[in-house]
């Protein structure tokens, strides 16, 4: 069984998730490749201590990257957008409050 920590494994702090967190109660997670939004929902939900409402993913296709002559690749990864129910947020995010 996978552990929570290993089907999470970075908070996408970007310009979008911004704008999702504050206009939908969305947040964004790069999670790992063989992870299901069951697997996902769960993780989530153990962590943070929240309520999850749904779980849209997305696998994401590595860049083409070249230096001089060389080729290179980076890796595919998938992307989590969880949206959490109605008076749930998470903490980390939000920053520090005085």
């Amino acid at each position: 069984m996978k552990s929570s920590y290993n089907i999470l494994e970075a908070p996408m702090l970007t310009e979008k998730g911004t704008a999702l967190k504050e206009a939908d109660n969305k947040v964004m997670f790069k999670v790992a490749k063989d992870a299901n939004k069951i697997e996902i929902k769960k993780a989530v939900e153990e962590i943070f201590k929240v309520k999850v409402d749904s779980v849209a993913t997305m696998n994401c296709k590595g860049k083409k990257k070249r230096l001089g002559r060389f080729e290179g690749r980076r890796p595919d990864w998938k992307k989590a957008i969880v949206t959490l129910k109605k008076g749930e947020k998470l903490d980390f995010i939000e920053g520090v409050q005085k």
